[in-house]
């Protein structure tokens, strides 16, 4: 296959992604691939031929649907800024803060826009969701078998609403953070075959992340016990949200540590991701992260018997 139909089916790709978008089954996954495409072609072209194969797609993209016109310029900003980074050769860890940075700023200006020019009550329409989602339950009540005796009355139902609101930051965050993610490991080997050097990450065993976490920790449980005993919305939007943000930091370093140890011992391959997912589900597993970063477990590990 030439090269330029390599990158032609990847505008094709764009294109499919941008149409199921609007498709509610596909959009959970679509949302995920999007600036897949875009990165590749900014990558491995020239801004000329770069635009050659954009256009096209915006224009058939546009036809379709008007709305699927901003959604392409919505996408693209952070492929193009992620593949000025590749193109750059920048570390991987550069290029995927920046990716998820700008993927954050738009989420952010969209909020913005949406709340002030067009008047859309997002926080209302937050509540709604959550409304709908738990009213089944609150008419249930204990006689649902699925609930195990669980009474959800209308003041813990109104108090799970208001969180959800408030832990949308946190959500927005970790959403850009796996957009990011997802489209640097897929685009780094295709990017390799089709001849355009991609700086890799380290292996997961090298993760580590500053010490200084766990005071940020402290902090952190700190204002939640503050924001408990006042009345300020804005501190408990903070609280809410920090404190989930640090576990995640936690549960990434304890996720290396596992890497490492089955490096160190020579386990089975499969171990150190059976962990990795044990540890995304399983809350307190993060515990081991915070362990591993107060105190040299790696060092210990590694240090050979006397």
């Amino acid at each position: 296959m030439k090269f330029r139909w390599s990158t032609a089916i990847w505008s094709l790709v764009y294109l499919l992604l941008l149409l199921s978008l609007l498709t509610p089954p596909l959009t959970a996954i679509s949302v995920f691939l999007i600036i897949l495409p875009g990165v590749i072609l900014y990558s491995s072209l020239s801004l000329k031929a770069f635009c050659l194969h954009i256009i096209p797609v915006a224009l058939i993209a546009f036809i379709v649907e008007p709305f699927y016109l901003l959604l392409s310029i919505f996408f693209l900003i952070p492929a193009i800024v992620m593949g000025y980074f590749y193109k750059n050769k920048k570390p991987a860890l550069n290029t995927l803060m920046a990716g998820t940075g700008t993927i954050l700023a738009e989420f952010l200006l969209l909020l913005l826009i949406s709340t002030t020019i067009f008047q859309f009550d997002f926080q209302g329409y937050m509540k709604d969701v959550v409304t709908l989602t738990l009213t089944p339950v609150t008419e249930a009540g204990g006689n649902n078998v699925l609930t195990n005796g669980l009474v959800l009355d209308e003041e813990m139902a109104k108090r799970i609403e208001t969180t959800t609101v408030q832990m949308i930051p946190f959500a927005l965050i970790v959403t850009s953070f796996i957009m990011a993610s997802i489209t640097h490991a897929i685009a780094r080997p295709v990017l390799s075959r089709l001849g355009v050097h991609v700086p890799r990450l380290k292996p997961v065993r090298e993760w580590r992340l500053p010490k200084a976490l766990i005071w940020y920790y402290f902090i952190g449980i700190i204002l939640q016990l503050v924001a408990d005993g006042s009345e300020s919305s804005f501190m408990t939007m903070i609280a809410l949200n920090f404190v989930p943000l640090i576990s995640f930091c936690f549960m990434i370093q304890a996720v290396g540590f596992f890497f490492y140890v089955a490096h160190a011992k020579k386990w089975h391959p499969i171990l150190p991701f059976l962990l990795a997912v044990a540890t995304v589900l399983i809350g307190p597993m993060r515990i081991i992260g915070i362990i591993d970063l107060a105190f040299p477990l790696r060092e210990a590990i590694s240090r050979p018997k006397r």
